[in-house]
């Protein structure tokens, strides 16, 4: 299933790459942590990328539950492994973007697609935009 950006129509740019399969990608597959996380997003209908203890993860996941989603968290557990994802990351989803396609912690992603970051995911929440997101990414079966 190919992965995508989902659109928003004031913040992103609509320029976007796919995110590659772990299986598919040599340099990918090499690193466990990169492919590990891929793997995740691409498993999960709603998944938060964070550091470990993240405060910001867990405003998302309490944003998130009362609208009847339950996300999956990956806690990235030192700075070596949260450059090596978000330079992954960045590298394959985000390139091209006007701040210089760099993830910054948290990210979600939804149905495999990258949401964003917190201001993302409240500016989408506020707008009314979230709740039809998560049902076609099949997080909500309303």
């Amino acid at each position: 299933m190919p992965q995508a950006i989902i659109p928003n129509k004031t913040s992103l740019p609509a320029g976007s790459r796919d995110l590659p399969s772990p299986s598919n990608d040599d340099a990918v597959a090499d690193d466990p942590v990169t492919s590990k996380v891929l793997r995740m997003v691409s498993e999960n209908a709603v998944i938060i990328i964070g550091g470990r203890g993240c405060c910001m993860c867990h405003v998302v996941k309490r944003l998130l539950q009362p609208l009847g989603v339950n996300p999956a968290v990956y806690e990235l557990q030192d700075d070596q492994e949260a450059a090596v994802v978000a330079g992954e990351l960045s590298k394959e989803v985000v390139t091209g973007f006007d701040d210089g396609g760099e993830v910054q912690f948290p990210v979600v992603f939804v149905g495999g697609k990258l949401l964003g970051g917190l201001e993302r995911v409240m500016a989408t929440h506020i707008s009314g935009d979230l709740v039809p997101i998560l049902k076609n990414a099949g997080a909500l079966w309303l």
